[in-house]
């Protein structure tokens, strides 16, 4: 299941989204989350799923792929789900015990949690998979740029969740041979109570920790040999720059927000 995580991961290739401007499609995926929280039908949750499809369709990406990304994270979303549906009251009551109430209004919320929740996700992976931590990082830290007047570390920020994001990847790798390793030797992470499936991942927790804290020592000391002194006085060798195809998505989601708010009207939404 961790090989499947696609949080993290980026995939080099030469599609429409990857030659955005990463600045675009950090703004961009941010823009989009809010917008999530304005469709309130279904014919707003449609027009959200359509364009999240249209971005997948651009990435040159398989679509299936990003299903399997959700995969790891779907009983996470299920659990958030039903406890929206028990927990929400209104229109026709099926079923009602104690707090717990089962009813279209709670059925109808459960549903649009879901596809928020999917959709997020999915859009998130969008911008991992098509963007370079390097450009990630320049990006994040152009966007956080006016704030260094007020004293603000930008560069030290997006430097930090640069490297937190790359190493998202490399730690479900290290987890996974761990898993692998332990396995061989005859531990069952799925087999007995709740206690004993506990007690076995704690020989997957403790290498795993030393391995993390071996990988930034030597990545402080391979930056340190390098010369690195923060953003004082430092150039850049990739210069950004937008492009017609950002000018698009810009406009792409205004029609996409003139479209949400339109569907909040809609007399069948």
């Amino acid at each position: 299941m961790l090989d499947k995580m696609l949080l993290g991961r980026y995939i080099n290739m030469d599609s429409w989204v990857h030659r955005l401007d990463p600045r675009t499609k950090l703004l961009a995926s941010f823009y989009f989350i809010f917008a999530v929280f304005l469709a309130n039908s279904w014919l707003g949750y449609a027009l959200l799923a359509l364009f999240t499809l249209l971005a997948i369709k651009l990435t040159g990406l398989s679509f299936k792929f990003f299903i399997n990304g959700v995969k790891p994270m779907i009983w996470l979303i299920l659990f958030t789900v039903v406890f929206q549906i028990l927990f929400t009251n209104g229109g026709h009551v099926f079923w009602q015990w104690g707090p717990f109430v089962l009813s279209t209004g709670g059925l109808e919320s459960g549903a649009f949690i879901f596809m928020r929740l999917v959709l997020i996700i999915m859009m998130s992976t969008i911008l991992t998979l098509t963007t370079a931590p390097l450009e990630l990082t320049d990006g994040i830290e152009h966007l956080l740029r006016p704030l260094t007047r007020f004293g603000f570390p930008a560069h030290e920020l997006a430097l930090m969740l640069a490297i937190a994001l790359r190493y998202v990847p490399t730690l479900m790798d290290e987890a996974q041979k761990i898993m692998n390793a332990q396995r061989s030797r005859g531990v069952e992470f799925d087999q007995g109570s709740l206690m004993q499936r506990m007690k076995a991942v704690v020989p997957i927790l403790v290498p795993l920790f030393i391995s993390a804290f071996n990988r930034a020592e030597e990545m402080a000391t391979a930056m340190e040999a390098r010369g690195y002194r923060g953003a004082e006085g430092r150039t850049k060798y990739r210069q950004l720059a937008y492009s017609p195809a950002d000018r698009q998505v810009r406009w792409a989601l205004l029609v996409l927000t003139l479209a949400l708010l339109a569907s909040r009207f809609w007399p069948l939404g």
